[in-house]
């Protein structure tokens, strides 16, 4: 397994903002203590509350997907991304749910 911080345009380490790489050909994105993608080599899964928790955490999700939050909506709409749980009993200190800022469809 492998984790970096993200970088920045300048290439400074982005704090709380990792890219998990693991031995079975997944890479995970994860924001502070919170999984929030998962990419491997036929799909991509976001986590069902935490994908656009906050500005800070959508700011990194689309530099991670290289794509704008609108885009990731209609990708989750029309099926090529999947919503799921991916913090369940992986998140040591789960974030509390802000459902005015979680998007559903």
């Amino acid at each position: 397994m492998k984790v970096k911080n993200m970088t920045s345009a300048k290439g400074n380490k982005i704090a709380n903002q990792f890219i998990i790489d693991d031995n079975n050909g997944n890479t995970f994105f994860q924001s502070y203590n919170s999984i929030i993608c998962k990419v491997n080599f036929d799909e991509i899964v976001l986590d069902k509350t935490y994908w656009n928790y906050s500005v800070t955490t959508s700011k990194y999700l689309n530099k991670f997907l290289c794509m704008t939050t609108k885009e990731v909506k209609e990708k989750i709409k029309s099926g090529l991304y999947k919503l799921a749980d991916l913090n369940t009993g992986v998140s040591s200190e789960p974030i509390p749910s802000l459902n005015e800022n979680t998007w559903r469809s």
